[in-house]
């Protein structure tokens, strides 16, 4: 009941912020206090009493909101004191000149890095404040020069790059400053907006539409540089940008372990409510007429059309392969005399090419995705001045599933991930991706010496 309610309050504040409002704890405030004085005046005595039971029993709440409140707040303290402990590292993957492999070679990375160490035992996770790691691929834009970043513990480098190697023998990944901390959009003299992506759907179990669906359409003997590639447009507006201009966008993400604090059931229970609706709507109700004339209505067997059974299909695959909790965030920035507002709409529609009608698509949420500019909504612009640092302070943290910037987040799998990131091929040729001339390698072991 409880959760219902919560949910029917995110709704209501929702529905307000699409209409121009923003909301913050004070009006509430003011509202109760002005009602306990109107009551007070109105009858003082039965307010009195009322105080005087909630003083009685003030042991019992009182004991439970500050107990709850004291676990809270230790749990979270241990949590930041081991991440402040890791070291991170920025790794920039720069792409040979010559790829000829399909998005499936990055599915093979996501597996690798499907790992989950830290929270094998109560005691790591709660008393000792470890958590499993997460990841950050970051494609970004500085002055319309393209580059592909890996943001991980420093601990885990090793593993990552022999993935990497593995699938693309070509690459070179190096140790790389880290382009967020370099300038600060949210303040002068530059001007930003940026926004996080969500699931048009409201169920995770339904999948976007992946380079498998892209491949279909052509000749399964096509090469991988001749396929329809939707990872190389969003490369291209990248690459569109002035000199002055920085576009930002990241993927964080982390193992999926079956906890989604806004959702009230699994991903496995979503998947298996989405198969039955699909089933439900294959059923068609007939007339029968029996022996004596008597005419009933009866349930036909499921008989599924070739788009619902594709459908269903695409849920069971999903399933089948391993999940992640994933974040997408983006960013545009630039000073105010190269700031270009209409850029604005290509980054809300960044992920179009990899939504799909019946199944899943994106979306944008938070941040600057509030804001409707309506001229009673954030007069003296304190509220865009907060939500820019915040904005910027996530981004740099790279954070989603913690605090300080616990946010809501998507379940994907490896498949969908390496639709939304991969190395491109030898068939993207966007000038401001820049590739390797020529790849290194170790001189030959028989040298003589």
């Amino acid at each position: 009941m409880a959760a219902s309610h919560g949910n029917i309050a995110d709704k209501f504040l929702h529905s307000l912020h699409n209409q121009g409002f923003i909301l913050n704890h004070k009006p509430f405030v003011y509202i109760f206090s002005a009602l306990v004085v109107a009551f007070l005046i109105l009858d003082p005595g039965q307010t009195l009493r009322n105080f005087r039971v909630l003083l009685f029993i003030s042991p019992f709440w009182l004991t439970y909101i500050l107990g709850s409140f004291s676990i809270k707040r230790w749990l979270s303290a241990n949590r930041i004191e081991w991440m402040a402990k890791q070291e991170y590292i920025l790794l920039e993957i720069k792409v040979p000149r010559d790829v000829r492999k399909t998005p499936l070679a990055m599915e093979t990375v996501f597996t690798s890095m499907h790992l989950a160490p830290g929270e094998s035992t109560w005691w790591k996770k709660y008393v000792e404040g470890r958590v499993r790691p997460w990841w950050s691929i970051e494609v970004v834009s500085i002055g319309g020069r393209v580059h592909f970043y890996l943001w991980t513990r420093k601990g885990l480098r090793r593993g990552i790059e022999s993935s990497f190697y593995a699938q693309y023998p070509g690459i070179e990944i190096v140790e790389a400053t880290d382009y967020s901390r370099l300038i600060d959009p949210s303040h002068e003299p530059y001007e930003m907006w940026g926004t996080d992506y969500k699931f048009t759907k409201d169920t995770d179990a339904l999948p976007i539409k992946t380079y498998v669906d892209f491949m279909k359409p052509d000749s399964p003997m096509a090469k991988p540089e001749e396929q329809v590639d939707p990872f190389a447009q969003m490369i291209e507006l990248l690459g569109s940008i002035g000199p002055k201009e920085q576009f930002w966008f990241q993927m964080v993400f982390r193992v999926h372990k079956g906890e989604k604090f806004h959702k009230g059931h699994d991903i496995q229970a979503e998947a298996k409510a989405q198969l039955e609706v699909f089933r439900k709507q294959t059923v068609r109700s007939v007339t029968k007429i029996d022996a004596q004339g008597n005419a009933r209505q009866e349930d036909s067997f499921p008989n599924p059309s070739r788009g619902v059974q594709n459908n269903m299909e695409l849920v069971e695959r999903k399933m089948s392969k391993p999940l992640f909790d994933v974040g997408l965030r983006a960013l545009y920035a630039a000073p105010k005399d190269a700031y270009q507002g209409a850029t604005i709409s290509h980054l809300i529609g960044l992920l179009k090419p990899f939504g799909s009608e019946t199944l899943n698509g994106f979306g944008i949420t938070r941040w600057f995705a509030n804001y409707d500019d309506q001229p009673w909504q954030d007069r003296k612009g304190f509220h865009r001045a907060h939500t820019a640092h915040n904005l910027t302070d996530a981004y740099r943290r790279r954070m989603f599933f913690h605090e300080p910037h616990r946010l809501s987040y998507m379940i994907m799998n490896t498949e969908e991930l390496a639709t939304l990131f991969h190395i491109p091929s030898s068939g993207v040729t966007t000038p401001s991706l820049p590739r390797i001339q020529s790849s290194t390698s170790e001189a030959p072991s028989n040298l003589p010496t």
